[in-house]
């Protein structure tokens, strides 16, 4: 008697989890961990002379006017980054979906380059996109622009790729029928069933290169990460308290505008 799909779906699914619980277990006796250190009295007396050393944080206006325009140059990177990923990521997704009216031979040779690429994108991380970019554009928020759009390309590509084959075919179909061509298909057919979803999807993207972008300023790129590495390296504590608080209120932001967006769409 043949086992049912169900029985086996489970099984299998009972074989990752027991499979990544091993690899979890595993880790604890491959990485030398020292817990005992971290936790001691000593640790928490290091820590506690730290943190008192960002107290009270700078809050001179000369220097808030020069974090406040970091913030501004924060933001504009991770805007501007997120939405060339959006505009290239939409335009590689076409090719790298199984979108309708795409089964050919043609649209399967451009397929699986097309995931390539998108894999290889996704697959460097944006610091060391940054790390890279530097070299041709320079010290400063362009190459951390160029660094988050690379990253987010590959990205919002799959995302978009994804949400275009998981959509219904039957509208698409009814105009195909009816001789409509592919660019027609999916600017009426396929685009207004997975708006919101892509909508959603940048938007998401966008509130994580927020935090990117103030990390890439670290190796030059910008911002306020710039900031932070230069004063951190000459151990300003209450000016690095207060760098600290503009990227806590800046991620708080975009988070709170990022989610009054997306209920108003749904």
């Amino acid at each position: 008697m043949m086992p049912r799909p169900q029985t086996l779906l489970s099984g299998r699914a009972l074989g990752v989890v027991l499979g990544l619980l091993a690899l979890v277990i595993a880790s604890f006796f491959t990485l030398d961990l020292q817990w005992a250190q971290m936790f001691s009295l000593a640790a928490a007396r290091s820590m506690g002379r730290f943190v008192a050393e960002f107290f009270p944080p700078d809050l001179s206006a000369p220097f808030v006017a020069k974090v406040a325009w970091a913030s501004l140059e924060t933001l504009a990177m991770s805007g501007l980054g997120t939405l060339i990923a959006a505009l290239l990521g939409l335009l590689l997704a076409l090719p790298a979906a199984h979108s309708q009216g795409s089964h050919g031979q043609d649209s399967a040779l451009a397929r699986r380059p097309t995931r390539w690429l998108l894999n290889a994108l996704r697959a460097v991380p944006d610091l060391v996109w940054a790390s890279l970019l530097l070299i041709s554009a320079g010290l400063g928020p362009f190459a951390g622009t160029l660094a988050l759009a690379v990253h987010t390309t590959g990205v919002l590509g799959r995302l978009f790729a994804e949400a275009i084959e998981n959509c219904s075919e039957a509208p698409g179909f009814a105009l195909r029928v009816q001789g409509v061509g592919r660019l027609q298909v999916f600017l009426y057919a396929t685009l207004p069933l997975i708006l919101p979803q892509l909508i959603s999807y940048t938007l998401y993207r966008w509130e994580n290169n927020i935090r990117a972008a103030a990390v890439l300023g670290v190796v030059g790129a910008g911002g306020l990460g710039q900031l932070l590495a230069f004063h951190m390296g000459l151990f300003h504590m209450n000016k690095t308290a207060t760098i600290l608080g503009a990227m806590l209120i800046l991620v708080a932001l975009v988070d709170f505008c990022s989610d009054r967006l997306r209920r108003a769409m749904a």
